[in-house]
């Protein structure tokens, strides 16, 4: 509020002062019929009071048309050194430039992921993003919470997320993925709309807090919708039921770089002399040690477990696992 009031004033005092220049040539041509260059002339010697002659001698129209244009500039510009200098003690002016530099650094990356929401699922996102160093934006609407994010080295803007160009200013046209983690489904759902407005190529995640709200955010165009009160209770259940085989699974982390055991092979990143082959072909146990343990098609079915002669298709994705060592000589080769 204080912000608005400030720019308020400082748009009010840029106003006036270009109303009473213009006032004062006006004037000194329409009245007084002087040329334009006499009249600019008149005006800026008059309003910045630096004392120099008269282009004519002063009639008394004239005299007391000045008198009145140095009152008034006297105020004006009174009312303008004021409003600049709240305007800077603020903070404001270095608050604008460093919203100019973020915005300079967002409009530069390209395949982004906008994470919509700095809580604990957001807090979460961003987390893995980085440990994977993948370039983020965050959309966060509380001004607090902003200063948190760019204390962590991390690009965020303070705006609404449901509004097209708080997306926009995000970076949405050349974002590759979006992850909306607002607290309420309503408003998640306005971010999926926009987003797939926006760039219907950007691969979309949304949070539910609500069952009914999956359908729905589904078929407003989320690529995933989770809920992650229903995985936490089930993960729950899980370790009561089968709790060797859950823990087991909680080791195989997916944390980042160096310690992952868990890796995606998209079938397109590969050796142009790869695809269409066989995942016997690749020869992944011999040349890394990892191991092959799921297959995606390009239909988007999965395979588990998937035979040696299974084709590689472009479109598909092989997942592996390996241990951390194993996982970074993969990503070596390929």
């Amino acid at each position: 509020m204080i912000s608005t009031v400030i720019q308020s004033r400082l748009y009010k005092a840029v106003t006036f002062s270009v109303l009473i220049v213009s006032v004062g040539v006006l004037g000194y041509i329409l009245l007084f019929g002087y040329s334009v260059v006499d009249a600019i002339y008149m005006t800026i010697i008059t309003i910045s009071t630096v004392g120099f002659g008269e282009v004519h001698p002063f009639g008394t129209g004239e005299k007391l048309f000045t008198i009145g244009l140095i009152i008034s500039s006297l105020f004006i510009f009174g009312y303008a050194v004021s409003s600049f200098s709240e305007y800077l003690i603020s903070g404001q002016f270095f608050h604008q430039i460093k919203i100019k530099k973020v915005q300079k650094r967002i409009e530069q990356l390209n395949g982004h992921t906008i994470v919509c929401g700095y809580g604990r699922n957001g807090k979460q996102a961003i987390s893995k993003l980085e440990s994977y160093k993948k370039e983020v934006v965050v959309v966060e609407k509380f001004e607090s919470m902003v200063k948190q994010i760019e204390a962590r080295g991390v690009l965020a803007i303070e705006g609404d997320a449901t509004l097209d160009e708080t997306l926009v200013r995000a970076g949405i046209m050349k974002a590759a993925n979006l992850i909306t983690a607002l607290p309420s489904d309503a408003d998640n759902l306005f971010v999926v709309l926009t987003a797939k407005q926006l760039n219907k190529n950007c691969k979309v995640i949304s949070r539910a807090s609500k069952e009914t709200s999956y359908s729905k955010l589904k078929i407003a165009g989320a690529d995933n919708v989770i809920m992650p009160d229903k995985l936490g209770g089930s993960h729950m259940a899980s370790l009561v039921v089968t709790p060797d085989v859950i823990e087991f699974v909680d080791r195989l982390t997916i944390e980042g770089e160096t310690t992952a055991n868990l890796e995606e092979v998209v079938i397109n990143d590969l050796p142009e002399r790869y695809i269409d082959k066989t995942i016997l072909d690749l020869d992944l146990r011999r040349r890394t040690g990892c191991t092959v343990i799921g297959y995606r098609t390009p239909n988007k079915d999965y395979i588990i477990n998937p035979e040696a002669s299974v084709k590689l298709e472009a479109g598909g994705n092989l997942i592996v696992l390996g241990r951390p060592e194993q996982i970074k000589t993969l990503r070596e080769i390929f």
